[in-house]
């Protein structure tokens, strides 16, 4: 337990000296000492430098040696991979794009060829072989389902229907994995390191390509019984198709219907159209016009409140690329019309999480799973 808080210590606030690192233990100079020395031996912390300007001898540094473990992290979209690795303090030491059409279609193999070639692209830039990682994430539109292991809501994936679509990739890799929920993952992100640090209850919602939610709870995921909780891209909304089975003709390729039709990406640049500008080809074009702007914020909010109504969250914040898009003007737009809709009335925030949410946030579990697998000292 000790030599877990140490290592938890110098991961959060590291560097630190032996007498910081017994003070914030509680432990005795000479157990600390103690401590170090043996995690040292174990390979776990190094020395790096030392603690200058002030008076009595200098008192050396110890942080985690970035060495002692690494993990991956993938993120899946329709058109490709994108992998990350990193050293077990969290650095990363490399990333690589495979593009779906680098592999054909019907390739048997298809999603075994991408893992891995996103995976091997990451870290070669990293200069590692895949020996050396400890653990890998994988952020998935759709969920895995418990009971059967399929990944369901995610029709639009060729290739990752397989019932043993997580054994078979470790398989391959060779080392321990997850495949997690994308939007969910970006909620792990956004609780971490943006919008909803300090909150044990909140909703992301993710507009982009594709829209769902991540809801969180006294600080846990909800997932559902079939690991389909935050699907709200299906759920029904007046003036949208509906995504029956057997009925994909007025769905998008994912078979995303309702709220997803009225939010979604497309959905966007095709509203800017039907209000007179066939030249707009982007989210951002299409939200520069404020009469877009105005009818998204509508859409959004008669959507939201469906969410808000039924978990009362503290925050409900807005992530994906049309949020990302809109920013300030959509948000604030969106508040306005929640007026009436719902009774709760949460915080309403923008994503602030730079770069890649998903990749952020399946990088921080694959490194929390690494760390207790290399932190284990009993």
């Amino acid at each position: 337990m000790n030599d877990r808080a140490a290592l938890d210590l110098l991961v959060s606030q590291g560097p630190l000296t032996r007498t910081q690192i017994g003070e914030l233990t509680g432990l005795s100079k000479p157990t600390a000492s103690q401590l170090l020395a043996r995690l040292a031996a174990a390979g776990l912390v190094r020395t790096t430098g030392s603690v200058t300007g002030r008076p009595g001898p200098s008192a050396q540094l110890y942080e985690i040696d970035p060495a002692a473990g690494y993990a991956a992290a993938l993120a899946v979209d329709q058109l490709g991979i994108t992998a990350a690795v990193a050293d077990i303090t969290g650095q990363v030491l490399g990333e690589a794009r495979v593009g779906a059409d680098t592999v054909p279609p019907d390739a048997p193999d298809l999603t075994a060829r991408l893992v891995t070639a996103a995976v091997d692209g990451a870290l070669a830039k990293a200069g590692l072989d895949r020996g050396r990682l400890h653990r890998a994430v994988i952020g998935t539109p759709g969920a895995l389902d418990p009971r059967t292991g399929l990944l369901r809501y995610a029709p639009h994936l060729p290739g990752w229907q397989s019932r043993a679509l997580k054994e078979e990739l470790a398989e391959v890799l060779g080392l321990p994995l997850d495949i997690e929920n994308d939007v969910n993952l970006a909620a792990v992100a956004e609780q971490h390191d943006g919008a909803a640090q300090d909150f044990d209850d909140f909703v992301l919602v993710w507009v982009d390509e594709g829209v769902g939610a991540a809801i969180v709870l006294d600080g846990r995921l909800l997932r559902g019984a079939t690991g389909g909780a935050g699907e709200i891209g299906y759920m029904p909304l007046p003036g949208a198709p509906l995504a029956r089975d057997g009925d994909r003709s007025a769905a998008r390729p994912d078979a995303g219907g309702g709220f997803q039709r009225l939010v979604g990406a497309p959905s966007v640049i095709a509203l800017a159209h039907e209000y007179g500008a066939p030249e707009v080809r982007t989210v951002a074009g299409a939200l520069a016009r404020d009469d877009v702007r105005a009818e998204v914020a509508r859409r959004l909010a008669t959507g939201l409140a469906a969410v808000v109504a039924v978990v009362d969250p503290r925050l409900v914040v807005l992530s994906g690329e049309v949020a990302q898009a809109g920013g300030e003007a959509l948000r604030a737009l969106v508040e306005e019309e929640f007026t009436g809709l719902a009774l709760p009335r949460p915080e309403l925030r923008i994503s602030d999480i730079e770069g890649d949410p998903i990749l952020t946030g399946a990088l921080r579990v694959a490194l929390a799973q690494t760390r207790d697998a290399v932190f284990d000292t009993g």
